[in-house]
């Protein structure tokens, strides 16, 4: 049968209709790139982050692609439609965290190598990003974990200063302890602890501080620039008369928001800090040029002078090479102005940059995760914040062939000197500030004993001669420091002795805590040297030295210790 010619147009036009109809609701549905960009664009930067897939875009009119002109709505929909917020689009951000990659010391012959030359390092940035992760339900990276870092983290009852050299008292004591590894019978676990003299606040000397925040995008999240405005407002509490603040940020551009003001301005400070909001890209090395150039406006000749550098670490406009970073931070201490870093987020955090950007001007790195840390860092240790006792300051050992065969050294890994280093007062070393605590392990191997690494069938070098007087001598510690302002070192030595080595009941707590912190930390890298001391050994070893623990560190490594077993038997538990 034959269906007439004007039913068939009819119908054309009825599915032709209908079919664009089709269309227009899908393409309402479904935006198109540009589509979602000019919206992104036009989202103002407070505006709600959207947690789903992006809504449709909210228009008054939508498209007719059959006459490619709008077609009009109803106004009670237009008006609901206008009523209701439009949702950024946020594209998920890949995990860009950036960690220096380290290999953990390796086990060396002291008939081959019988001298170990390091920096000292009173970084603890990398404790407070290992709780971060533990918190947040992961085990952090290996190469995350930097374990004197750790070490240092806590406070240890070290002997105070009390050796002169050329009349005056040194600025640091130095202890030692020796007795059996807890992870290993067959070996010792020597201990080397520095403490610095403590300098009250009060008596700190002016300080000229330059708050270098970073305000770029990247910072709008709740533990990124919120998390920094109230943990620099804890250090403007500290103030005194004599101090001064500047405060200078950096997005897209560089400002100054805050020339140098004394400390007896603290609302004028605080609300300076109150009024940052973030936005922009990141020029990380303009707005450091920029910090230094405050510092030297408002430089203190006999005072502190030093730029607090607050951001994740993700510079990626102008300057953004690793080495020419640092090159640039290196080339400005020369002006006597020190430069610390505050590492905040996660995600994006360049922790690689935040650690070496310190060293190589003369401050330290923290890794500030809660207020609480901000509340250690800039409140109950200050003084060792900003305030430096000893510069260059470098360690060396020499262990006796005759009764050392073997030792490795725990942590320091990118802290290592060259043996020639130790006597050039030119090579840069660490700085040690007020009240500060640093510990270095090594793990060794007696003569005569259990070896971890077997003699060679064929070897050919001599036997070590014992030297008169010296056979009971397990090693020779030497130090070297510079004092603040001057540019020659003074030089410590100190004999270590085998009849020096302790039971393991007779050893101190700050001993076995420390060791229990250094198995922590390598068995979190992996557990290559601990055997089967586990999580519940050391959780065991901590416990037992917990001693006086007045603000709860301590006690709260177990419990960090305890989350890293319970998350090391959950799959996927690592980034």
């Amino acid at each position: 049968m034959t269906t007439p010619r004007p039913l068939v147009i009819a119908l054309a036009l009825i599915f032709s209709v209908s079919a664009c109809g089709k269309r227009d609701m899908i393409a309402d549905e479904h935006p198109t790139p540009k589509q979602v960009e000019e919206q992104v664009a036009s989202t103002p930067a407070n505006a709600p982050v959207a947690t789903g897939l992006p809504s449709p875009p909210q228009s008054g009119a939508v498209h007719d692609q059959a006459t490619n002109s709008p077609r009009k709505m109803a106004p009670a929909l237009v008006a609901e439609r206008m009523a209701m917020p439009a949702p950024a689009y946020v594209t998920p951000q890949a995990n860009t965290e950036k960690y220096q990659q380290l290999d953990q010391h390796d086990i060396k012959l002291v008939a081959q190598t019988p001298v170990s030359t390091f920096s000292i390092d009173v970084d603890t940035g990398a404790y407070a990003n290992m709780r971060r992760f533990l918190n947040e339900g992961q085990l952090p990276p290996a190469d995350a974990v930097r374990i004197e870092e750790f070490i240092n983290y806590f406070p240890y009852q070290y002997n105070l200063p009390q050796q002169k050299v050329a009349g005056k008292l040194v600025p640091f004591g130095v202890v030692t302890e020796i007795a059996p590894t807890p992870w290993n019978p067959d070996s010792l676990l020597l201990r080397v602890g520095i403490k610095a003299s403590d300098v009250a606040k009060a008596t700190l000397p002016p300080a000229n501080l330059v708050f270098l925040v970073d305000v770029s995008g990247s910072m709008n999240e709740p533990a990124k620039l919120p998390l920094v405005k109230n943990a620099l407002k804890m250090l403007v509490n500290q103030l005194r008369p004599q101090d001064r603040i500047s405060l200078v940020t950096y997005a897209s551009g560089t400002r100054v928001i805050l020339e140098p003001t004394p400390g007896t301005e603290k609302a004028k400070i605080s609300s300076a800090i109150d009024q940052l909001q973030p936005g922009g890209s990141t020029a990380g090395a303009a707005g450091i040029q920029l910090a230094y150039q405050m510092a030297a406006q408002g430089f203190l000749k006999e005072g502190i002078n030093r730029i607090l550098l607050a951001t994740d670490g993700d510079f990626n406009v102008g300057i953004n090479d690793f080495n020419q970073l640092k090159s640039l931070v290196e080339e400005k201490r020369k002006s006597g102005v020190s430069l610390s870093s505050l590492g905040f987020g996660t995600g994006n955090y360049n922790e690689q940059l935040m650690e070496q950007i310190a060293d190589a001007g003369d401050g330290n790195y923290s890794y500030i995760d809660n207020l609480n840390e901000a509340q250690k860092v800039l409140s109950d240790e200050l003084s060792s914040t900003l305030a430096v006792v000893a510069k260059d300051v470098k360690v060396q050992l020499e262990f006796n062939p005759n009764v050392v065969a073997e030792y490795r050294q725990i942590g320091y890994e990118n802290r290592a000197l060259k043996r020639e280093d130790f006597n050039n007062d030119k090579v840069d070393a660490g700085e040690i500030g007020a009240g500060h605590s640093v510990t270095a392990l090594y793990e060794i191997t007696l003569v005569g004993g259990k070896r971890m690494i077997e003699d060679l069938r064929y070897d050919t070098t001599k036997a070590a001669k014992p030297v008169g007087g010296k056979t009971d001598e397990l090693a020779f510690l030497r130090l070297r420091y510079k004092a603040p302002g001057t540019d020659s070192s003074e030089l410590l030595e100190f004999p270590l002795f085998k009849r020096d080595i302790k039971a393991a009941t007779q050893t101190s707590e700050d001993f076995r805590f420390a060791a229990a912190v250094a198995a922590f930390g390598q068995e979190l890298k992996g557990g290559k040297y601990t055997g089967r001391f586990g999580y519940d050994q050391i959780q065991r070893l901590a416990d037992s030295a917990r001693g006086n623990d007045p603000f709860g560190y301590r006690g709260e490594f177990v419990r960090l210790v305890n989350l890293a077993k319970s998350l090391s038997t959950q799959p996927n538990s690592q980034p």
